[in-house]
């Protein structure tokens, strides 16, 4: 019998990502299409108001009309507000990169190469929101949905009565702006029972979940985890969350973020951490390559240890891209 007449059908999710507007290509990465520089075109820091001029007006028109027409520094001079001329600057040199790049995750591992270029954090989140989508096109499970969240949108960490909630940071200071007390308290959490609504909200990023080792949401990211690895290196993975690292061998460690690269490294330089850094630590991993990899030979055969935590303020900002420079690959 076939498996695949019995599986849920796939289920759109992530509109806002720009999916609908690029195509694959024969690596299974995303073409930069012209409808997808046109959506970066219709930005508001970009898109024209009322005040706007008429080298404005006449550069939109010909960019929405060929979205790679080339743009020289008369034209941009040429604008009269200066804060204008400035965005469409970052804006072409970004859309340039990805031209260049040929693909939206060939454009994105060349911002970590030596030398890459340095682009606005919306832009990386954007890109990274993007493949995303690419990559979890036909998950069915609402929970590896909304752990891929926390790739592209920062989480504030709440712990209490032994639950570790993360919530969107964005959405917990806008309800904050708009008088709402207690933050992601007034968000649905979401579990496997109540999975099913994420669907009609995907695009909210409204719903929070216990990153506890013991709950779903834990291991959903690490499937994410790699699935990432692989859509970009090839390298078949198994991720397995864990609650502490007893291994007198540990020989490589990758922090997730930037507050647990700090206290990974300590923990394995000293051995020991205070309090309130181990408290911070939200997250331990174990990866390890399924079937031979071109690791460095004093790695072959070991794992490498995940951690993720929040920063002094509560807050988890997961680096994607240590996934991909940090691990231990010969000629990396």
């Amino acid at each position: 019998m076939n498996a695949g007449l019995n599986a849920p059908p796939a289920r759109d999710f992530w509109k806002s990502s720009g999916f609908h507007l690029v195509s694959r290509n024969a690596q299974g990465w995303l073409e930069v299409t012209p409808d997808l520089l046109r959506a970066y075109y219709a930005r508001p820091e970009i898109h024209p108001v009322e005040e706007s001029c008429s080298a404005e007006l006449s550069l939109f028109s010909r960019l929405m009309e060929t979205p790679t027409a080339p743009v020289s520094a008369e034209d941009l001079a040429a604008i009269a507000d200066p804060d204008t001329a400035e965005n469409y600057r970052f804006l072409l040199g970004f859309r340039d990169h990805l031209l260049r790049a040929g693909s939206i995750e060939a454009g994105y591992t060349a911002l970590f190469r030596p030398g890459g270029k340095a682009i606005p954090p919306v832009f990386l989140d954007q890109m990274v929101h993007l493949i995303l989508r690419n990559i979890l096109d036909g998950e069915a499970d609402p929970m590896v949905l909304r752990a891929a969240e926390m790739f592209f949108r920062p989480q504030i960490v709440r712990i209490e009565a032994e639950q570790i909630m993360l919530a969107d940071h964005e959405i917990v200071a806008r309800q904050a702006q708009n008088g709402s007390a207690g933050g992601e308290a007034d968000m649905d959490i979401l579990t496997r029972e109540s999975a099913e609504a994420y669907w009609a909200r995907s695009d909210q990023f409204d719903t929070a979940v216990d990153f506890r080792l013991t709950q779903p949401a834990s291991d959903a990211l690490a499937q994410v985890m790699s699935r990432w690895i692989t859509h970009f290196l090839g390298l078949e993975t198994r991720i397995q969350a864990m609650g502490s690292i007893r291994d007198q061998a540990w020989s490589w460690h990758i922090g997730c973020d930037g507050a647990a690269s700090q206290i990974l490294n300590q923990l394995y330089h000293d051995g020991d951490l205070p309090e309130e850094d181990l408290y911070r630590l939200i997250g331990l991993y174990r990866l390890e390559f399924e079937g031979p990899a071109p690791v460095i030979e004093t790695m072959a055969g070991k794992p490498i240890y995940l951690g993720c935590a929040m920063d002094a303020q509560g807050v988890f900002r997961f680096k994607p891209q240590n996934l991909l420079t940090n691990l231990p690959l010969r000629g990396a």
